[in-house]
């Protein structure tokens, strides 16, 4: 059994718990998710079996989309609702268009500081564990990209005002922080209230299963939420190719591919005539007009 599958996390639920979930309900020892979902957050969890779980590093850099809602004049040790208040601050000096300004501010390559409560790994202990035990260490802030912001609504009501807004943004992202550094640019603090993963990839929240669906499925041995490989990695443009060359890559060789133009050293998969998935990696061309493919993964 090989695929993916687009499962809808729910609140409460540790992106390991959904593996384990996933393994139990299909009976197979190969599972593995492409992002981890804080447990108190609910969304898109892409879930990898068999085979599939070695196409996981391409899902993991594609970009994530959330639904978020961020709380001004209030400050939390851990970033969002789950925290303890370290401040509370008067926002009546703050206008609608001052927050956009901030806001928007935002786009674009950013550095952000890792939370304590994420799981990020210092000297091989993750930041949370250390969190746990009152233990607080200085990071180095990261890299991310906020490629899209969207404000959805506004609820400007005293004391504490509160936007639901759109992002998309690159792996490795918090969405914690970036409320949370948008309250220090004001000068009022502020928190992640809500969240919801709406998009990985391909993956989007309208065509994700519950875990009620899927063991309802299960049940009667309908696989239909198992989604073929090569679909999880749509983003992937596809070479299809003759028998012989699909035979050929199966036991590792480079092949030539058909006339036509192709972009060197850019992923490909390779599919056989009846779309299945053969093989995931690059093209590079030793004369004018003649391309080879080089194998990284073959799924033969």
């Amino acid at each position: 059994m090989n695929g993916f599958i687009n499962f809808l996390k729910p609140p409460g639920m540790t992106s390991h718990d959904a593996v384990s979930f996933i393994r139990k309900q299909l009976k197979v020892k190969k599972a593995g998710h492409t992002g981890t979902l804080d447990p108190g957050v609910a969304g898109v969890l892409p879930i990898c079996v068999g085979k599939a779980t070695r196409l996981a590093e391409y899902l993991l850099a594609r970009p994530k989309s959330y639904r978020a809602e961020i709380t001004l004049g209030v400050a939390t040790d851990t970033q969002d609702a789950y925290g303890r208040v370290l401040s509370e601050k008067d926002c009546s000096h703050i206008s609608e268009e001052e927050f956009q300004k901030v806001f928007y501010s935002f786009l674009g390559s950013i550095k952000q500081v890792p939370p304590m409560t994420s799981a990020v790994r210092s000297g091989g202990v993750r930041l949370y564990e250390l969190a746990r035990r009152g233990i607080e260490i200085e990071r180095k802030p990261r890299e991310v990209t906020i490629y899209r912001l969207n404000i959805l609504r506004k609820e400007w009501k005293l004391p504490y005002p509160k936007v639901i807004f759109d992002v998309v943004c690159s792996k490795g992202t918090y969405i914690r922080t970036l409320c949370h550094d948008i309250g220090e640019k004001l000068g009022v603090g502020a928190y992640l209230s809500f969240l919801i993963r709406t998009q990985t990839g391909s993956f989007h929240i309208n065509d994700a299963w519950t875990g009620e669906e899927i063991t309802s499925s299960v049940m009667i041995e309908k696989y239909n939420f198992l989604l073929p490989m090569q679909e999880g990695i749509s983003f992937i443009p596809v070479i299809t190719v003759d028998a012989g060359k699909a035979e050929d890559l199966i036991h590792g060789k480079s092949i030539i591919l058909p006339r036509n133009e192709y972009n060197t050293n850019k992923m490909y998969q390779i599919t056989d005539p009846y779309n299945r998935l053969i093989a995931v990696g690059k093209v590079f061309s030793q004369k004018e007009h003649i391309y080879f493919f080089k194998p990284s993964k073959v799924f033969g």
